[in-house]
């Protein structure tokens, strides 16, 4: 009875152990591992800015060409003209010495720039001089073009100060006629660009009425892309051509 007693007491351990280790094995083999992390994301790259004005000092009423190129910025604006291209070039023409300055953003941060324009006050021109030269000479000296944005034809807010004092000699000099000719850059179809020439000069023109100059000293015509200022394919070039043009009638 003993011996058939310690052979079942043998028999269950064994089973016993047999059972536990299926059950540690099963659980071994169905334990999942975790999975690695996932990488940190890429750091943006803070943008980069650079303004320039070339010339960076001019006379009172004379015009210089801002310049300013951006890297990894999605919004770029200038104080004084407002958002604009990450990069390109605007001719402006400022009343007084001004520092523009400039602000470029982009998911790595804001980066700014400035560039400075000194503007000489004018000479008053001696009697002498004033009295010697024509009318003519006169208009060339003072009268200063009046330019546009690209496909556009509202006069720019930075040229107001040039037509105005367009507006003003105008007036003081009351028998001299005037054509308004309208040029756009060489971009876009022939008949296009006369309509969008024609619509320039019609602005100025319009501008100047509402100055006080009377209409009928003033005619308008369009040239379109044709007779160009400049003839390099760059912004810089095509910008000279988006002009309203002052022609001195004799």
């Amino acid at each position: 009875m003993k011996q058939e007693a310690a052979i079942k007491m043998t028999r269950r351990s064994t089973l016993i152990f047999a059972l536990g280790t299926i059950m540690f094995l099963a659980a071994c083999g169905g334990k999942k591992v975790a999975p690695p992390p996932p990488p940190p994301p890429p750091t943006a790259t803070a943008p980069t800015a650079s303004l320039s004005a070339s010339p960076n000092t001019v006379d009172k009423g004379q015009s210089t060409t801002l310049t300013w190129q951006t890297t990894n910025a999605t919004d770029v604006s200038i104080d004084g003209i407002g958002a604009v291209e990450t990069s390109g070039t605007r001719p402006v023409t400022p009343s007084d010495s001004t520092t523009y300055h400039l602000i470029a953003k982009g998911p790595g941060g804001t980066q700014d720039a400035t560039a400075r324009v000194t503007v000489n006050s004018a000479a008053e021109p001696s009697l002498s001089t004033a009295s010697n030269a024509t009318e003519e000479q006169l208009f060339s000296q003072n009268v200063k073009d009046i330019y546009f944005d690209y496909d556009k034809y509202d006069v720019r807010a930075d040229q107001q100060g040039s037509l105005l004092g367009d507006a003003q000699f105008l007036q003081q000099h009351a028998n001299i006629h005037i054509t308004v000719e309208g040029y756009c850059d060489e971009r876009g179809s022939t008949e296009y660009n006369l309509a969008l020439g024609a619509s320039r000069a019609d602005a100025v023109k319009n501008a100047l009425i509402q100055a006080g100059v009377h209409g009928d000293r003033i005619k308008s015509i369009s040239y379109g892309k044709e007779k160009p200022f400049c003839t390099e394919a760059n912004e810089s070039c095509w910008q000279q051509n988006r002009r309203g043009h002052f022609f001195y009638e004799k």
